[in-house]
């Protein structure tokens, strides 16, 4: 049903109605939709379908609201029911009756609905509108506990004294209202109170009938959502929106604008108490627009009930296999009250607290006594016990002679269970089994069963306790073997606990001894199969196998390696095809890490099942150095060995400037008597090792006869290293010439005088600078003198 509202304007002055002065608001007209036409999409009120429907006030309290309705002590716990308006039950006009949801998804089954107009008009059909006239007024009670906006109008009150035997009542309530209508729930606040006081008492009411934490109480303007039913904004916002269930736009269910969500009053009261239970309902300010609250029928308890483990309410009867022990709890709890228990009708010695443990069938009863009250609340649960036999698969062999052809299915029983006095039946189809109907075999005794047929037997106490197993025939001794172990996958070594089932005896293929445990530690992937022997010494066809599978060990191929101070290296544990998982000490969970430095690391490789540590250290690695340089015609041969460990950094490369590079250890085209720094290094590494040498070239050969060419021996480029000196000698060993740092040449002479030409011997040493290594050299030169 779509509603089509009033103008804005007229809306605007409607939601600013807060005096009691207010003219009364003309209901909008309302077009009834073809949806809410259909048959069964509102809930029955007051129909006469239901008996209930023409209950007194009397009986609506006890028979539909209070759970415990039945009970012989509740007319003197439940009394002076009254209901304002009083009409009559006859009376088609009344505010209050029987509600029950029908076809509908209404939340509640049944139970009381309590309206501020006729109350009939709540469902069953489809109304125009739901603006109904009362004869009564306010109510000075629910104004204290509601607080509303404006005056209150058409109250209407439903009333009982009651005597709790708990110390907690509570009951299921939702809130419906026309006043959820365009932007009506800013301003109407019909509202709904459930009052408590005790009987006799002039302390203020207690209003069960309030939100959670706090949030005030249930009223339209306390519970609205954030827009319209027509979706345009309400001009106060929401408040408390989440208890809000939502716009009846379709006109489903009921005749009324919106509802509430399914909401819970409780209070806590004190056992035995008379108390005075007043709830009351009104419309607000004018009483245009009608609003009702739904009460869930036996949501209102006041008496005992018994409740399992998980706070439900246990069933008259229950049946336990087994003798397992149930806890069953009164849901009344508070120290003044008495409680006794009683099993089979006999008081239960020690058994006076509100729980119990049944530990055996029979009938359980507790009474729960309010001090001075005459009439104790109680409440009963039968246990139905029972024994489940014990029963397991079996194979039902028979041994074949010309006499005995057909199987005696009582010489199985033993073989299925053991329990004394188990009852079978077996069955030839696995879903008459299941059924547990009365195809069943009879001929037990002489059975024409066929080799490998399946039977499925029921074993039972007789009663509700039965298992239903597989028995399998065949026409030799084939005791079924079984076999487990502790661990399918193992690391090498690992120990393994083998368990053997299905006979009484065994025979182990890997093992001696007769029993149904083996425990060893496994080195290599076994197959491990045992056969079971039977009661007459007969074995099984086929032997029971367990795979115990020796998962591979953990390997690396990781050691201990050299790095050159200030590089890095790859440390790899392996395992890249074996699903390894990895923790080093430095915290990488990789396969390989680059170590920055020299020092241990530690890897902790696992393959799921097992785990092993490795260390590997990064050791200094020692850096090449020269053995040999040698220099002729322009030619430098340098001659370097690598004392890496097992040379594992592989090619040494050269320079002569510390910029160009080469492998080769042969230098061409140097220049003569330069100082070069030679170096050598590992190819890829920090490692290297450098040293100064000076290309000497010497000419063998002078003739000082002035004519510019090999006048002179100049080591004129010798006089700047440290320590310079040398002499020429003739064959005798006679020094004739001494070089320094200011003589630096021989020209052929000694003392100004020409020598002879011969041969002589040179000797002269020098010093690097930087390196601090001393040269030696020495040779021989001819001089040509012409005389």
């Amino acid at each position: 049903m779509k509603r089509y509202l009033l103008l804005f304007s007229l809306f605007l002055s409607y939601a600013n109605l807060y005096s009691q002065t207010v003219k009364p608001r003309v209901p909008q007209k309302e077009v009834i939709s073809a949806e809410s036409k259909k048959a069964g999409v509102y809930i029955d009120v007051n129909t006469a379908t239901y008996p209930a429907s023409s209950f007194t006030p009397l009986q609506l309290v006890k028979d539909i609201l209070i759970s415990s309705g039945t009970n012989t002590c509740l007319i003197p716990q439940v009394s002076n029911v009254t209901v304002s308006p009083n009409l009559p039950v006859t009376n088609t006009n009344r505010s209050w009756g029987y509600f029950h949801r029908g076809t509908t998804n209404f939340p509640f089954k049944d139970g009381i609905v309590l309206s501020t107009g006729y109350v009939n008009k709540a469902g069953n059909t489809a109304f125009g509108n739901l603006s109904d006239q009362l004869t009564t007024g306010s109510d000075p009670d629910l104004v204290v506990a509601t607080n509303p906006q404006g005056s209150l109008n058409d109250v209407v009150l439903l009333e009982f004294d009651f005597v709790p035997t708990t110390s907690q009542i509570k009951f299921n309530y939702l809130f419906a209202s026309e006043e959820y209508t365009g932007g009506f729930p800013c301003s109407f606040s019909d509202a709904f109170a459930l009052l408590l006081r005790p009987v006799g008492s002039t302390a203020p009411y207690t209003n069960m009938a309030v939100l959670p934490a706090g949030a005030g109480p249930v009223s339209v303007t306390n519970i609205h959502p954030a827009n319209q039913d027509n979706g345009a904004a309400l001009t106060c916002g929401a408040a408390n929106a989440a208890f809000f269930a939502g716009y009846n736009n379709a006109n489903i269910e009921t005749n009324f604008g919106g509802r509430t969500v399914p909401l819970t009053a409780t209070a806590t009261v004190i056992p035995g108490q008379a108390y005075h239970f007043k709830m009351a309902i009104a419309d607000a300010t004018d009483r245009s627009y009608d609003s009702a609250v739904f009460l869930e029928g036996g949501s209102f308890n006041i008496g005992v009930e018994l409740l399992d483990p998980s706070g439900a309410q246990l069933p008259a009867e229950i049946n336990v296999c087994d003798n397992v022990p149930q806890v069953i709890t009164a849901s009344v709890s508070d120290p003044n009250l008495t409680y006794q228990w009683f099993f089979n009708g006999n008081a239960i010695p020690g058994a006076t607290t509100n729980v119990i443990t049944a530990v055996q069938p029979g009938n359980y009863m507790i009474e729960v006594t309010v001090p001075g009250n005459p009439c104790p609340g109680s409440a009963t649960v039968k246990i139905n016990g029972g024994t489940t036999p014990l029963a397991q698969d079996a194979n039902f062999l028979l041994c074949s002679t010309p006499d005995i052809t057909t199987f005696d299915l009582n010489n199985a029983k033993p073989l299925i269970s053991p329990t004394p006095n188990a009852t079978f039946r077996f069955y030839a189809n696995q879903a008459d089994a299941a059924a547990q109907n009365g195809n069943f075999i009879t001929n037990v005794a002489n059975y024409n069963g066929a080799d490998g047929q399946i039977l499925h037997v029921v074993v039972s106490d007789g009663g509700f306790c039965s298992k239903t197993i597989k028995l399998t025939l065949a026409r030799e001794v084939t005791p079924i073997a079984q076999v487990s172990t502790t661990r399918v996958r193992v690391c090498p070594g690992e120990v393994v606990t083998l368990t053997a089932t299905g006979g009484v005896t065994y025979m182990w293929d890997n093992f001696p001894g007769n029993g149904n445990t083996q425990t060893l530690p496994v080195y290599q992937t076994t197959t491990f199969s045992v056969y079971a022997i039977g009661t007459k010494g007969c074995k099984s066809l086929v032997p029971a196998k367990v795979i115990v599978e020796v998962v591979p060990e953990i390997t690396s191929p990781l050691q201990d390696v050299e790095m050159c101070i200030g590089d890095s290296i790859v440390l790899d544990a392996g395992g890249a095809d074996a699903n390894y998982t990895y923790v080093w000490n430095t915290g990488a969970t990789t396969q390989t890490i680059t170590a920055p430095q020299l020092g241990i690391y530690s890897v902790i490789i696992s393959n799921g099942i097992c785990q092993k540590e490795f260390k590997v250290k990064v050791l200094g690695a020692s850096s090449p150095f020269f053995t040999n340089i040698s220099y002729e015609n322009g030619t430098l041969t340098a001659i370097a060995t690598n004392p890496s460990l097992n040379n594992i950094f592989g090619t040494l490369e050269y320079s002569v400037d510390g910029t160009n590079w080469q492998e080769s250890n042969i230098f061409n085209n140097l220049t003569d008597n330069t100082t070069y720094n030679v170096q050598v290094r590992i190819k890829g590494t920090s490692c290297y090792g450098a040293v100064e040498f000076f290309t000497l070239a010497i000419n063998n050969v002078i003739t000082p006869n002035q004519d510019g060419v090999n006048d002179i021996l100049d080591l004129t480029n010798l006089k700047d290293f440290n320590n310079f000196n040398g002499s020429i000698y003739d064959r005798y060993g006679v020094e004739i010439f001494r070089f320094s740092k200011d003589r630096p040449i021989w020209d052929g002479t000694i003392s100004g005088k020409r020598l002879p030409t011969a041969t002589y011997w040179y000797k002269f040493n020098f010093e690097y600078k930087k390196s601090k290594v001393q040269m030696n050299r020495s040779g021989w030169i001819m001089l040509k003198n012409r005389e």
